[in-house]
Order: structure tokens, then C-alpha cells, then sequence
């Protein structure tokens, strides 16, 4: 006979409950950072920033004051005071300190309390990954322009913590849309707000490039242009075309700009020049890379085009003769070298293709697209850069030291993580946010491309796929959001399907999968959007409208 639980206990028991619910959502309220530390302990009290707290670096000034002038720069904006530098002191400081014992080269420790505020970290992009948290732990008003505020209370609290991931991503196509640049930048900034430590920046497509190559200026010329976009989406065939020139680039003197803007954000800026696919206005620059003899356009409208760089001599000088002028504006590890949704059939179709094939003993054209990466991993190995290409680069044998990106689900991660080569997980299904954020899609929401992704689905997501053993995973270095343009015109859209999305990201690749709510998550999201609103962030409040998911926890897909 089962025995009933006496009336008090049940009680006392949902008494706790409540206040266990209650303790969370104040803790929610008082640390709403995102995303969520590995280790915080709450405490009693408050620290007060005022114009009289100075920073103390010690012995680590050279290192670490690139992270703080951040610090310095945030107040000063938001105050009008500028913090200033002093010696060692026992209260109203905030203490910079390298600490070799820490083992993760992002990890930190945060204290604050009452009197002060000291921060150890492995490396100065720690430190830097600290003042986030800090910043987040500041009230709103500090990401207003002159706010009128004077002091800033910050909750007491301790915080032990590093990512779960090395390489943590998002993407921004302008090659489909141009964006200015200082969107891009504000895009950066929103980045390393949530500790998201790497831009890829997607430069080239069939309906535009957007860098600027001194050796071939018709890239600039024409390439960079289109004379007219597809109305609504590329189905609605009988909405035809807008009749507007659409196009931009970007000078080497922006670019290089803005990979220094990124270095002072912690923030490694990876350019992607497409190919051999994806390449109709750079054929239409120059058709002799072409497999015809014929003309081309920039293209217009979206989708999969047949023509395509054709693998011989010409090409290979080319794009070495672009990728060297990209290196000296992005010193990058990696060179993103695209390698997707390249038909082969103009290469069936071609002599000079089917030459090639013959002269390299290749046995049909997926081999020829493996030669055609090798060829330019190779060349980039020899300037000391690797390459990342999107998975189809595993078809006809994956180049030697070549990073994949995994698009097409996760098969192609799992494949190339087996074959012992690093992988970067970015899986269409749980991280394009060009798609809808909710079921009605289309009749609710600015026209997306498709599919259905909304801010749980993120969330669940775990980039090590349970088929993988322990050292296998190892290969799985990180994960990457990609944000494709084809139906983002404006910064304002862009910004509305980014976000609040990428704040789900950073807690995928931030925080252990054990420690993940998501309730909790929504609770920490709805305090740290008023930040938003003071950066004037347009972000989509779709998530509001979703039912909760029946599982909180996240742990695989």
C-alpha cells in the first residue's frame, strides 16, 4: 500500500518550490547575462561606479589596456567621465590581473563586491570577455549616449567561467544586399557583446562583389553591380523585376578599418571568396574564366546558376591573385573558400574541363572540384592560411588540412570529424536565420526565404553529435549562425532576423549543455533585450508569441 504524504510535508515541499522559482527569477532579474556564465554565485550587495573608481592594471598594463579602454570608452560615453588609471588601492577599483592558472585561453574570474571589483584572466581577450559580463551586470543606461547618469550600481556577485567552444561564429551576406560598412560594424559590436568571437564575412556571389581588388578593377566596375533585383520571392515569377541598380564594394582601406575595429573587439574577422561556384559577377568582370566563350551578367534574381569558374590556368591566376590581395587586408588563420552548390554540367561540357580531368588521371567532375580546392589550399597552406569550405567540399575527396563547415544538416560534419579534420557545425535546420520565426511564416512576418526556425529551435541545439566518439568530437571546433541576404534588403531587417536568435547561439556555444534552461533563458533574454533597445537594435519579439517547449533543457537536437 503506497503511503500518502502527510499534508504538511506536501506543503513545505511546494513552499520550497515557490521559492526556489522565486530565487531563480530574481537571480534572473539581478544577472541577466548572456550567455549564461559556467559557475556564479550570488551574493549580498552592491559595488557603485562612480567618476572617483580608477582602474588598476599592475604590471599587465601593455596587454590588457585594449580590453579595459573598452571599459573606459563605455562609461565615458554613457557618463561623460573619463575613468582613469591608478595604483594599487583597497576599495572603490576595479583590478585587472593575468593569471596563468587559469587553464582556458577565453576563461576569467569576476568578483565583485561592495568595495571592489577584481577580474583575473588567462589572456587579455579573457579580460575582455569579462568586461562583457560586467557590462551586463551594469544597468541599462549604460549602453545610452549620454545618459545623464553619473554612478552605475553593480549587483556583488563571483563568477567562474569559459566556453564550452573555441570558434564561436556568425555569418553576414552582403554580398546579396550591400550593407554600409558601419552597420557591419555595429553588427561586430553586437558580437562581441555576446561573446561571439568570429565574423564571417561572405564578399562574393552571383549578384555582387563587394571587395575591392586593385589588379582587377572591373570587379569594381561591374562586378559590384546589378542593374535590377527580383521582386518578392525568386517563385513569384509574375512579379518580375524592381528596374534598380543595386551594388557597393568595399575599399581595402574600409576593410582593413574595420579588421582593426574587429581586433579591438576580441573579434577575428574570416573573409569567404566563393568558388568555384557562386561566381556570375565575377565572369561577368571577366568571362574568360568562364568554361564559354560568351558574355555574362551579375545576376538579378536567387538560386543555383550552371556557370561556374572554369578549373583551368586563367582562373587559378586569378583567384591567387585575389586571394593574396585578400591576405594582406585579413590575417585570418582561415580563408573561407565557399565550395558549395557548384553543377558541374557546364564542366561536362567543356574541353578545357574535360582536358584537365585527362591531363590529372581525375575520374569524373566531383574529382575535378576536389583538385580545383586543392589546388587553392595548397597555395594558401604556402602563405601560411588554411582553408574552411562548406561541406560539398567532402565530395570527390576532401582537401588535405581542409576545415569543414556542415550546412547540410550534420552529415557532412560527422563524415569529415571521422576522417580526423576539424569541423565547424552551422546545420540549416537549427542555424540559418534567414529563415521564419513563426509557423504562419509568410502571412505574418517580412518575406524570408523559407522554412521555420524559431529562438527554442536554436536553443536545443548540441554541436556534437552523439555518433561521434570522445576523440572525435574533439575535431568539432566550434559553431556558426549564418545570416544569408537574399531577401534581407535593409539593416533593419537584418538586425530582425539576427536577433534575438544569435543571443540563443551564444549560449550554444558558451555555456555546458547541463547548464542550459530554457525558461531561464527567456526570463535572463526579456532583461538583456533593454539593452537592445537602448543600441537601437530592431529584434524580432516573435519568440513571445511561441508556446514553451515541453522540455527546457537542451542536450541534442
Amino acid at each position: 500500500m503506497r503511503k500518502r504524504l502527510p499534508f504538511q510535508l506536501l506543503f513545505l515541499l511546494a513552499g520550497a518550490f515557490f521559492l526556489h522559482l522565486t530565487v531563480q527569477a530574481q537571480d534572473a532579474s539581478r544577472y541577466a547575462i548572456i550567455p549564461k556564465p559556467v559557475k556564479l554565485t550570488p551574493a549580498k550587495g552592491e559595488f557603485t561606479l562612480t567618476s572617483k573608481t580608477k582602474l588598476i592594471l599592475g604590471s599587465s598594463v601593455p596587454e590588457l589596456k585594449t580590453a579595459t579602454d573598452f571599459l573606459v570608452n563605455l562609461v565615458e560615453s554613457s557618463a561623460g567621465y573619463k575613468m582613469e588609471y591608478g595604483t594599487q588601492a583597497k576599495k572603490n577599483t576595479i583590478a585587472f590581473t593575468l593569471d596563468n592558472t587559469i587553464s582556458n585561453e577565453e576563461g576569467y574570474r569576476l568578483e565583485v563586491t561592495t568595495k571592489k571589483i577584481t577580474v583575473a584572466a588567462k589572456t587579455p581577450k579573457g579580460a575582455f570577455l569579462a568586461i562583457q559580463t560586467l557590462r551586463q551586470l551594469l544597468p541599462t543606461t549604460i549602453e545610452t549616449k549620454n545618459s545623464g547618469q553619473k554612478s552605475f550600481k553593480i549587483p556583488a556577485v563571483s563568477i567562474e567561467d569559459a566556453p564550452r567552444f573555441a570558434y564561436r561564429g556568425m555569418m553576414l551576406d552582403v554580398a546579396r544586399h550591400f550593407q554600409p560598412i558601419d552597420f557591419v560594424k555595429k553588427y561586430i559590436d553586437l558580437l562581441a557583446f555576446y561573446k561571439i568571437n568570429t565574423f564571417h564575412f561572405h564578399l562574393t556571389e552571383d549578384q555582387g562583389w563587394r571587395i575591392e581588388i586593385k589588379k582587377y578593377p572591373k570587379l569594381q566596375e561591374i562586378a559590384a553591380w546589378r542593374n535590377e533585383t527580383k521582386v518578392g520571392h525568386r517563385r513569384e515569377t509574375e512579379k518580375g523585376y524592381d528596374g534598380k541598380r543595386h551594388g557597393g564594394y568595399y575599399t581595402q582601406e574600409e576593410l582593413k578599418d574595420l579588421v582593426k575595429y574587429a581586433q579591438n573587439r576580441f573579434i577575428t574577422v574570416i573573409p569567404e571568396i566563393e568558388m568555384p561556384g557562386h561566381s556570375m559577377a565575377a565572369l561577368a568582370a571577366y568571362p574568360e574564366l568562364g568554361c564559354k566563350d560568351t558574355t555574362y551578367q551579375v545576376a538579378g534574381t536567387w538560386g543555383v546558376f550552371k556557370d561556374i569558374y572554369c578549373p583551368n590556368e586563367v582562373t587559378f591566376k586569378f583567384l591567387e591573385d585575389v586571394l593574396t590581395e585578400v591576405m594582406a587586408i585579413f590575417p585570418s588563420k582561415y580563408i573561407h573558400i565557399g565550395g558549395d552548390e557548384a553543377p558541374k554540367d557546364v564542366w561536362k561540357q567543356s574541353a578545357r574541363a574535360q582536358e584537365v580531368m585527362q591531363r590529372e588521371g581525375l575520374k569524373d567532375e566531383h574529382e575535378l572540384q576536389s583538385y580545383f580546392i586543392q589546388r587553392m589550399e595548397k597555395f594558401l597552406n604556402a602563405k601560411g592560411r588554411a582553408i574552411i569550405g562548406w561541406d560539398e567540399i567532402l565530395e570527390g575527396g576532401l582537401a588535405p588540412n581542409a576545415t569543414v563547415m556542415s550546412w547540410r544538416g550534420e552529415k557532412g560534419g560527422i563524415a569529415a570529424a571521422k576522417q580526423r579534420h576539424d569541423v565547424i557545425m552551422t546545420p540549416n535546420s537549427h542555424l540559418y536565420f534567414d529563415h521564419y520565426q513563426t509557423k504562419q511564416g509568410i502571412k505574418n512576418e517580412p518575406l524570408a526565404i523559407g522554412g521555420f526556425l524559431p529562438l527554442d529551435k536554436v536553443y536545443s541545439y548540441n554541436p556534437v553529435p552523439k555518433s561521434l566518439t570522445p576523440e572525435e568530437a574533439k575535431h568539432v571546433l566550434g559553431v556558426q549562425a549564418n545570416l544569408w541576404s537574399e531577401y534581407i534588403p535593409t539593416k533593419e531587417h537584418a538586425e530582425h532576423m539576427a536577433f534575438p536568435r544569435a543571443c540563443a547561439l551564444a549560449e550554444v556555444a558558451w555555456t555546458p549543455v547541463e547548464s542550459k534552461d530554457y525558461t531561464d533563458f527567456i526570463s535572463r533574454l526579456e532583461q538583456n533585450l533593454k539593452r537592445l533597445d537602448n543600441l537601437k537594435v530592431n529584434y524580432s519579439t516573435y519568440f513571445r508569441e511561441q508556446p514553451a517547449p515541453a522540455l527546457t533543457t537542451a542536450g541534442g537536437m
